[in-house]
């Protein structure tokens, strides 16, 4: 997962992407420490470093502007999200290297900023209107309730199922008659990587070789 940003991480953050879009030109360190009255240039460049550590930016420290936003599209109050093309077996299951890419959302639709997309493989949910082909956005922040739609890691493999429990046992369920449930055996490697909070169905995949998530 995306390591959590605080209150002030997030809001810099969100900054850096507004301003951007407005301006089409970064903001200084010193226009970043008077939004928020920060008087130490060093704390600002502290911030940007954090963000960059936990991937949401990349920094060039020969510039004095010297920010890249990891997937900005340029539009206003939007955000991207990143996309990951496979999952990585223990913690921590999401690595950089697996990213191909992002995907531009409307801030208002973003729960958390550690949300992820993952591309859906297989008609297991069906029932639950996810169909082949689909990138489910996922946020690792909320806890599953039961009959919460999951992304669930199996070893290095995920999958998307219904979140149950029966008995004291946890059940990933397929929302496909045809399809097989799920039952999670004490000592496999399960993890949940977080609930489903969005999905994006394009009508065109121009990227038809991207890995998918086994639902």
């Amino acid at each position: 997962m995306a390591e959590q940003l605080t209150k002030i991480e997030s809001s810099v953050y969100h900054y850096l992407l507004d301003f951007t879009a407005e301006n089409t030109y970064q903001p200084s360190i010193r226009d970043i420490g008077k939004q928020f009255k920060i008087k130490s240039t060093k704390t600002v460049s502290d911030l940007l470093q954090s963000l960059a550590k936990k991937g949401y930016i990349e920094r060039d420290p020969a510039r004095s502007r010297g920010v890249n936003l990891l997937g900005f599209g340029a539009a206003l109050r939007t955000q991207p999200i990143p996309f990951y093309g496979r999952i990585h077996a223990g913690e921590p299951a999401l690595l950089p290297e697996h990213r191909q890419g992002f995907i531009t959302i409307d801030r208002r639709f973003v729960p958390s900023d550690e949300v992820f997309f993952l591309k859906v493989k297989g008609d297991s949910m069906v029932g639950r209107c996810i169909n082949d082909g689909d990138y489910v956005m996922v946020n690792p922040k909320q806890d599953p309730r039961d009959q919460d739609i999951v992304a669930a890691r199996l070893g290095e493999d995920a999958t998307v199922k219904t979140y149950t429990r029966r008995g004291g046992s946890v059940v990933l369920e397929a929302a496909n008659l045809a399809e097989r449930d799920i039952a999670v055996q004490p000592g496999m490697d399960f993890g949940i990587l977080g609930v489903i909070c969005g999905v994006f169905r394009p009508g065109f995949d121009a990227n038809q070789s991207a890995s998918s998530i086994q639902s």
